[in-house]
């Protein structure tokens, strides 16, 4: 889909390669400049977050190395940076500099507090953010401290992502003004924006204030427990039709206080009773169970389970090229299933990508 679309990437951390590779993913060509000499934010030579992208060694600091830089940026739709704020700019790489270079540029900034703001120069991690943000706030028992979710919630949902979208908004701005933009990515903001559909269900009366009293967070119907041999169950049967297939299924159906699926009095009790429930069996008795039921009951899976399930095995969801285990590009475009693309080795494509400088010069 993005195939004609060239992105620099100046190497970094986290969300900025995550967000290049889905870039890679779905056509661009990404070249990322690595830093020379280094081994890189990660312990293996080629990563997974590299994949489908082109790799250039580069020391930003050499005036040659510089040089190259800025012809690679010169002819690029979009740059990715995620430096603090004022690095780029120290190093002559500023939007500024870059856009003297190529109006049309989109100059993607990934922080975590953003390029403004009392925080915008310290250090921070998703976890700081998330919580900054008002996305941690749900992310426990009542009367609990919240808990420490993977980062998919901030530095990939509200990061990684909201700057592929700033970037390719950028991108079909540019082709049509020939004017490029600065797209400040913060996960703060991202990740707040996400809680906009917690805050429309807010507004709709279904989610709290307080924590353990909403339809997402409190009732015995929406929670995962424990199995007996130490796996875990999710469950979430929100709808009355789906609730009352749970019910059956559970041979609960004839229970009088489980009738009573919207009673936030009844919520702890029958919370408890149902991790009683599902302790007395192995987590497989109850995904054999619930397979193919509408009662919206699911395993917890690793993702090596994951990668086995009949489901994922299915979709190609989960593949291992050269054996290393990872989820193929997504979306989907017209039902079709790609494989990832392999991840360079750091420099590897440096004497092709400066051949095709000297050709284009």
């Amino acid at each position: 889909m993005l195939d004609g679309i060239r992105i620099i990437e100046i190497e970094g951390l986290g969300p900025g390669p995550f967000a290049a590779m889905t870039l890679a993913d779905l056509g661009a060509d990404v070249i990322t400049i690595h830093r020379k000499g280094k081994s890189g934010p990660v312990t293996t030579e080629a990563s997974v977050l590299d994949r489908g992208k082109r790799s250039i060694a580069l020391d930003l600091k050499d005036p040659a190395d510089m040089a190259t830089a800025r012809k690679l940026i010169a002819g690029a739709d979009a740059l990715i940076e995620g430096f603090r704020p004022g690095v780029m700019e120290r190093l002559g790489l500023g939007p500024e500099a870059c856009h003297a270079d190529n109006p049309a540029l989109v100059y993607g900034r990934m922080t975590g507090w953003g390029q403004t703001g009392p925080r915008a120069e310290t250090a921070g991690h998703d976890l700081n953010y998330i919580s900054q943000s008002g996305a941690l706030y749900y992310a426990s028992e009542p009367g609990q401290p919240p808990i420490t979710p993977a980062t998919l919630v901030g530095d990939i949902g509200g990061g990684a992502l909201y700057l592929v979208v700033g970037i390719l908004s950028g991108i079909i701005n540019a082709r049509a003004t020939g004017r490029g933009t600065v797209v400040d990515a913060a996960i703060v903001d991202g990740s707040a924006h996400m809680m906009n559909l917690l805050m429309a269900i807010r507004q709709s009366g279904g989610l709290s204030p307080k924590r353990g009293q909403s339809l997402l967070d409190g009732p015995h119907w929406s929670r995962s427990y424990v199995c007996a041999d130490g796996g875990h169950v999710s469950v979430q049967c929100l709808e009355p039709q789906f609730y009352a297939e749970f019910l059956r299924l559970m041979d609960l159906s004839g229970d009088p206080e489980f009738q009573r699926q919207m009673d936030k009095a009844l919520w702890p009790k029958l919370t408890a009773r149902l991790s009683e429930r599902f302790l007395s069996e192995p987590r497989i008795h109850w995904d054999t169970l619930f397979a193919g039921s509408d009662a919206c009951v699911a395993v917890v899976l690793s993702p090596e389970e994951a990668a086995h399930s009949p489901h994922m095995i299915e979709r190609h969801t989960w593949q291992s090229p050269d054996g290393v285990l990872q989820a193929a590009p997504a979306p989907r475009f017209d039902g079709e299933v790609h494989s990832p693309r392999p991840a360079p080795k750091r420099g590897e494509h440096s004497a092709e990508i400066l051949a095709e400088l000297s050709e284009n010069r």
